[in-house]
């Protein structure tokens, strides 16, 4: 993975009122943090990081993070977390990790598939049973997206973890024997009929037996309902005492 250089600058002010006047200014509040430093408060531009963001193919970014003014040298950093407005889309503020170029580190890719497997063109439907997977590498080596040739998989056929290539150095992590992809055969109109009320049936029974069980038994002979065992017990003692 390529890093991409970003200007950060040194941030004073916290409090909700505070960072919500850094926001109207067109900053980002940030902070960055890793195993071997202190976390540290920052401010971005709004422009510099919706930039960044729009032209990443995927949500991990690595960034040659450069820090205004402290005369440091650049830290290099992987985006940790984005926090977005529910309504404009804007972003409200960003994590970042610090790593080490010489330390393997892991992260979830996304999983792309490539070519039309020979099992749809024999009728059947490609399944994503995993959209992302897990990988460990060092910063310079970790992919975008894992992109994985489906041509030769058949109707039927599963593609397990432990069957998908890895790039040089990078290590896909997770059980091997996981699906991960299938084609299966299409399910007609009556199977899928047939399912639907299978698995309502076994629901509808239960709601007939609960509302059984609360109603309780038929009443006795004469219209009074049964004794319950609680009150046979207290009758009990009565009776002892008058013998």
């Amino acid at each position: 993975m390529k890093s991409v250089p970003l200007t950060a600058y040194a941030r004073s002010v916290t409090g909700r009122n505070a960072v919500k006047k850094l926001r109207t200014s067109g900053r980002v509040p940030t902070v960055i943090y890793g195993r071997k430093c202190d976390a540290k408060t920052l401010e971005l531009n709004q422009r510099d990081l919706e930039k960044l963001i729009s032209h990443s193919a995927s949500e991990n970014i690595l960034v040659d993070l450069e820090i205004a003014g402290d005369g440091a040298p650049k830290r290099l950093a992987l985006v940790q977390d984005v926090q977005h407005d529910p309504l404009t889309g804007k972003v409200l503020h960003i994590d970042f990790h610090e790593v080490s170029a010489d330390e393997k580190v892991t992260i979830t890719v996304p999983l792309e598939t490539v070519g039309t497997p020979v099992g749809v063109k024999d009728g059947g439907v490609l399944e994503h049973v995993l959209f992302k997977l897990k990988v460990r590498a060092l910063p310079a080596d970790l992919p975008l997206v894992l992109e994985v040739d489906v041509t030769n998989l058949a109707l039927g056929k599963v593609l397990h973890l432990g069957e998908i290539p890895a790039p040089a150095g990078v290590e896909i992590l997770g059980d091997k024997g996981v699906p991960v992809l299938a084609v299966q055969t299409p399910k007609s109109e009556a199977e899928e009929a047939a399912a639907e009320a299978t698995a309502t049936t076994p629901t509808e029974v239960e709601m007939i037996k609960e509302k059984k069980g609360e109603e309780g038994a038929a009443p006795a002979e004469g219209g009074k309902k049964p004794e319950k065992a609680a009150d046979k017990a207290a009758e009990k003692p009565a009776k002892a005492e008058k013998k």
